[in-house]
């Protein structure tokens, strides 16, 4: 059931922005509300998205620059690090091992 949730959470990743951005067909966002009205991992990444998607908006021509190598590093090792304390505090489903 565990693994179940987790395939359907990374569906609903992968087309959220999409979503956000309502370019999805309505049966397809019908589908994705359901799934948020059930998954508060799910609404918890949305609203990330949601405020993330914001905060680029607000600063859109304020860098002048890209960001760089060692920061973009940053960035992606403590979202790796998100996921996998997510991951690990998710609660175990029948039949997997400790």
């Amino acid at each position: 059931m565990a693994r179940q949730a987790s395939e359907n959470c990374e569906e609903i990743f992968s087309i959220l922005s999409d979503y956000l951005n309502l370019e999805l067909p309505a049966n397809i966002c019908q589908a994705v509300e359901k799934h948020l009205a059930e998954c508060p991992p799910c609404i918890e990444f949305l609203e990330s998205l949601r405020k993330t998607v914001e905060l680029c908006r607000s600063y859109r021509g304020a860098l002048t620059e890209p960001v760089a190598s060692d920061a973009r590093e940053q960035l992606m090792q403590a979202y790796r690090a998100m996921l996998a304390a997510r991951k690990s505090n998710r609660p175990q489903g029948i039949g997997e091992e400790p």
